[in-house]
Parts: C-alpha cells; sequence; structure tokens
C-alpha cells in the first residue's frame, strides 16, 4: 500500500524542516522579509559559553555573519566547520560568526557543537524569536551584517565557502 498520508514519504529530516518552517512563521503570519539596507533586528540569546548576547550592540562596528541552524540540519554541521577557517581569517578585520540554534534546548546544541571544531559564539534561540524577528523560514540561513547595522545580503540554505568568504570580504 502506498503512503496514505498527505505528506509524501520523505523521512524524518524533511519531516522536521516542514514542521520548523512552519513553526517559524508563527502559524500564517507573514514572514519578515529584510532587504539590503534594513537594520539588523534586535535579539538577546543565551550563549553556550554562559554569555548573553544583546545584538547588534554588543557587536557594534564589527562585520557580522548571523547564521540559524538546527541540529537535524542535513547541511549545518558540514558548513559550520566551513566558516571556521573564515572566521579565524577575518576575526582580526573585525569579522565575528554568531551561529544561533534555533527552536532547541542548551543540551541538544550543545551535543552538536561538541563534534565540531568551532570558536565563534553559539546562541541559543529556544523560542525561535530572533529566527522569527529575521524572518527565517528555513535552515541553514546566514544573513551578512555591515559595521553600521545594517543586513547587506542573506543566505539560504546551503552556501559554499567561496561565497561565505566573499560576503564576509565585500563587507569588510
Amino acid at each position: 500500500m502506498k503512503n496514505p498520508s498527505l505528506l509524501p514519504d520523505c523521512g524524518w529530516p524533511a519531516v522536521a524542516a516542514l514542521l520548523c518552517g512552519l513553526l517559524l512563521t508563527a502559524c500564517g503570519e507573514p514572514a519578515r522579509r529584510l532587504q539590503a539596507g534594513d537594520p539588523a533586528p534586535h535579539f538577546k540569546v543565551a550563549t553556550l559559553d554562559g554569555r548573553v548576547l544583546d545584538f547588534p550592540a554588543d557587536l557594534a562596528g564589527k562585520v557580522v555573519a548571523v547564521r540559524f541552524w538546527a541540529d537535524w540540519c542535513r547541511f549545518c554541521k558540514d558548513e559550520m566547520n566551513d566558516i571556521e577557517p573564515v572566521y579565524q581569517q577575518y576575526q582580526d578585520q573585525g569579522m565575528e560568526v554568531v551561529a544561533i540554534n534555533v527552536g532547541q534546548s542548551r543540551k541538544v546544541a550543545q551535543r552538536f557543537v561538541d563534534n565540531l571544531n568551532t570558536s565563534y559564539t553559539i546562541g541559543l534561540d529556544e523560542d525561535s524569536v530572533a529566527a522569527r524577528s529575521y524572518g527565517v523560514i528555513g535552515l541553514p540561513t546566514t544573513f551578512f551584517i555591515d559595521r553600521d547595522g545594517k543586513v547587506q545580503s542573506k543566505i539560504l540554505g546551503e552556501s559554499e565557502v567561496e561565497t561565505f568568504t566573499r560576503a564576509t570580504r565585500d563587507l569588510l
């Protein structure tokens, strides 16, 4: 017998992505659409290292890649490792990365990050408030914020190291 449900038989990760997308859009509210030049939305998130990050105030004057992710995202692990050398190369020039876990507990985020080799900030958005303020509808999503606190570009989905590097270099 074929799959009788209305959803295609595409496995748990795809169903989780669909459900997260529905949650992020706040049950029918239109997703926020940030445009180049818009001020970066404010958020406060706890970080895995025990701080509270108040963005953009805490990183004023820096170029910031704000990246939204979750442990079920099949592209997130490799990309988070790939971002690390870019961060290392450009952090002395004023580049920061804030990788925000969306909708998951500290324990889940920590377990995922423990298997990575990253030194940039990991934030926790357990209630998806920051993700909603950025209009995130899928993971991973990365926003590039300039030194003046304005959104300049966005990568929705998997990105290549070259694309991430170019977006960073363009703002430094």
